[in-house]
């Protein structure tokens, strides 16, 4: 065992880890941020995705150790406990973006990722392409691919766009 220091959702955080130890299990397993999930454990489904100092990144892929002094943003910190939900969850919501939700905490994460690097203005085919390592297997993406366009458009008036990095 070995211990690793990270900040998780603004919180420091250190925890004795096995060297095999994956991101998504220390999250899941000994932190119990179960909005993580894990669909496929091949690294296709990108359930799993968190933020790692501002990028996304599926959490199956990374070992724990490999992230001594990171910043880990996952969907439980996208936005404050206690008060609005981060405007992408609140697109995902008002524009029916998911069906049993199993994906969308990832579906969500690599959506803030990707205003961050593409900007607020996401046309259908950008959004599509950006979802590929993403996979739903409830919805025909048509609600996802609508709800991030307007969460893109809700983050440039941005209530809690400062959460999102």
């Amino acid at each position: 065992m070995a211990a690793v220091s990270l900040t998780v959702n603004g919180k420091p955080v250190t925890a004795d880890v096995d060297s095999r130890t994956l991101l998504v299990q220390l999250l899941r397993e000994q932190l119990r941020l179960t909005g993580t999930h894990v669909g496929c454990d091949t690294s296709q489904c990108g359930a799993c995705v968190v933020h790692v100092n501002g990028r996304a990144v599926k959490s199956c892929t990374i070992l724990a150790l490999q992230l001594e002094g990171a910043n880990v943003l996952t969907i439980e910190g996208l936005a404050p406990a206690d008060g609005p939900l981060h405007p992408m969850q609140e697109a995902f919501r008002e524009n029916h973006g998911l069906q049993c939700g199993y994906c969308t905490p990832g579906m969500i994460m690599t959506a803030v990722d990707m205003v961050r690097r593409k900007g607020h203005d996401l046309d259908d085919h950008t959004i599509r392409e950006e979802l590929e390592g993403n996979i739903c297997r409830c919805t025909g993406y048509h609600n996802i691919v609508k709800a991030i366009a307007a969460g893109a458009r809700a983050m440039r008036h941005g209530a809690t766009a400062a959460a999102a990095e």
